[in-house]
C-alpha cells in the first residue's frame, strides 16, 4: 500500500510503502507533477461563466462563484478552440466530436468503428507511468456503451471517453468506487489485486488490517510531523472504505424500497449523484497523494448526457436544456447545473490543497483542467471553449488570474504546455501551433 509523501523518508532511503512496494518516486526528495483532466458534457452559459475582467483583478461570475476559496489557485482561460469538434465536411455529430477532440486534438472518423488520435493524458502515461504503480486512472459518473452508433453516425465510443491510448482504443473508465479503490489499494503487486480484493470481502476487513503492523514499525521510523501525516492518511483511507460501504448499503436499501426503481444504477454506485462524484474524486486524490499514479480523467457525464439533477430542482434533461434557444428559464437552468458541476470541481481543489507535501500541498504540484468541449450548447460552438485551469504544476503556472487568447488559439496549445510542464515533453500534440504563453506569468 503506497503512502504519501513523507520528508523524513528521503534522506534515509526508506521505501515509500507499507506492506509491499510502491513503484513511486516521490522519496526523491521533489514531489512529482500530477496532471488530471476533468471534463463536464453539453457546454455552458457563456455570459454567466466568463469574467468580465482580465488579469489578477477580476470577478468570479456566477458560475464559478463557488471557487471563490480558491481563486489564487485557479486560472480562468479564453479564447481557446478545439477545431477538430467541428464537422469539417462531416455533418451533424458535435457531441460526439466534442469528446473525443478534448484531449486528442484529432478529427474522429465517422463511423461505428473508431479512428481519432491519443489524448494528452495518454502521453503523459506513456513517458512517466513506468515510474508509478498504474500509469493513469480514467475515471467517469455515467457508464457508456464502446460500440453502436450514438450520435449522428459516430460510434458511441466517442461520446463515453475523453481517454484514448491509442487512434482506435479507448481507455474506458470506471463508474464503480468500489472496483476504482479496490484497484488503487488491494496489493501492490497487480497480479494478487483479485486475491486480495477476495480476502477484503470475504472477511469485511479494512485494508489496514493487512499493513497495520508495518505502519506501526514505520512510524517509529519518521518524524513528528511525518507521523501526524501518516495517521491523518491512514484515517482517510479508512473513511473513504466506509463511505463505499455504506454507499453499497444505500443503493442496496433503495433497490429493496422501490425508490430508484426504472434508473439503471449498477451495482454498488451511489444513488447520489454528489456522493458519488466526491467518493470518485477523493480516490483520485488519494491516487495522487501517494504516487499511485500521476495522470487522471474523469467524465462527470458523458457528452450528449441527458441526466435530470433532481437534487438542484432540475427535473428535465441536462441535454435537452442545453438546446436553450435564447429561452430564459433553460439559461438560468443551465447555469445551476454549471454550478452545481463547479462545486464539485472546488471539492478537489480544496481535497488536494488539504494534502500537505514537502513545504506546500499536493494542489501545488498538481495542474487539474476543467472544461468541455463545447462553449453554447445550443449553438455547438466549439471557439472560446470554458476551461479552468487549477494548481500551480510544480511552480510552472501562476494563478489566480483571467487570461484571455486570441480568438481560435488551439486548446492543443494548452496541453502541449501542460505536457511540458509535466516532464513529458512533445514536438506537438494534435492541432498545436506551440507552447501556450503566459501560464508561468
Amino acid at each position: 500500500m503506497a503512502l504519501p509523501f513523507l520528508q523524513s523518508l528521503a534522506p534515509r532511503g526508506l521505501a515509500s510503502s507499507i506492506g509491499a512496494s510502491a513503484a513511486g518516486s516521490t522519496i526523491a526528495g521533489k514531489a512529482p507533477v500530477r496532471m488530471a483532466f476533468i471534463y463536464v458534457p453539453n457546454g455552458v452559459n457563456v455570459a454567466e461563466w466568463t469574467p468580465k475582467q482580465t488579469g489578477a483583478d477580476f470577478d468570479l461570475p456566477f458560475t464559478l462563484d463557488p471557487l471563490k476559496a480558491h481563486k489564487n489557485e485557479l486560472l480562468v482561460i479564453s479564447g481557446l478552440a478545439q477545431d477538430k469538434g467541428r464537422a469539417n465536411g462531416d455533418g451533424a455529430g458535435d457531441h460526439a466530436r466534442a469528446a473525443a477532440t478534448w484531449l486528442t486534438g484529432a478529427q474522429p472518423l465517422k463511423s461505428e468503428s473508431v479512428r481519432v488520435g491519443v489524448s494528452a493524458d495518454q502521453v503523459a502515461a506513456h513517458h512517466f507511468g513506468k515510474e508509478t504503480r498504474f500509469a493513469s486512472l480514467e475515471l467517469g459518473l455515467e457508464p457508456g456503451r464502446q460500440g453502436g452508433k450514438c450520435d449522428s453516425g459516430y460510434s458511441c465510443a466517442y461520446s463515453n471517453n475523453i481517454s484514448w491510448r491509442s487512434e482506435s482504443t479507448p481507455s474506458g473508465k470506471e463508474i464503480n468506487p468500489r472496483l476504482a479503490f479496490n484497484r488503487l489499494f488491494a496489493a501492490a503487486n497487480p497480479k494478487a489485486v483479485g486475491d486480495a480484493a477476495v480476502r477484503h470481502e470475504r472477511y469485511r476487513r479494512s485494508i489496514l488490517d493487512f499493513v497495520m503492523a508495518d505502519a506501526k514499525n514505520l512510524s517509529g521510523k519518521v518524524s513528528g510531523m511525518d507521523r501526524q501525516k501518516l495517521d491523518e492518511y491512514l484515517t482517510a483511507v479508512r473513511e473513504i472504505e466506509q463511505r463505499v460501504e455504506a454507499a453499497e448499503r444505500s443503493v442496496n436499501m433503495a433497490q429493496s424500497a422501490g425508490v430508484i426503481e426504472g434508473y439503471d444504477i449498477p451495482e454498488e454506485i451511489p444513488e447520489s449523484y454528489e456522493q458519488h462524484t466526491h467518493l470518485m474524486l477523493d480516490i483520485m486524490a488519494l491516487a495522487f497523494q501517494t504516487d499511485t499514479t500521476r495522470v487522471a480523467t474523469c467524465m462527470f457525464a458523458n457528452e450528449g448526457s441527458n441526466r435530470a439533477y433532481r437534487n438542484i430542482g432540475i427535473t428535465r434533461g441536462h441535454h435537452e436544456i442545453s438546446h436553450h434557444q435564447g429561452n430564459a428559464d433553460n439559461l438560468n437552468q443551465i447555469r445551476e447545473i454549471n454550478r452545481f458541476h463547479v462545486r464539485q470541481f472546488a471539492y478537489l481543489i480544496n481535497k488536494l490543497k488539504s494534502m500537505s507535501e514537502g513545504e506546500g500541498s499536493v494542489l501545488d504540484n498538481t495542474m487539474l483542467l476543467y472544461g468541455s468541449s463545447i462553449a453554447d450548447g445550443d449553438r455547438h460552438d466549439h471557439g472560446n471553449l470554458p476551461l479552468l485551469l487549477a494548481g500551480r504544476g510544480g511552480g510552472s503556472i501562476l494563478p489566480g488570474r483571467h487570461l484571455r487568447y486570441t480568438s481560435e488559439t488551439p486548446m492543443c496549445n494548452l496541453l502541449l504546455t501542460m505536457l511540458k510542464n509535466a516532464g513529458a515533453p512533445v514536438a506537438s500534440h494534435g492541432d498545436s501551433t506551440g507552447l501556450l504563453r503566459g501560464l508561468e506569468g
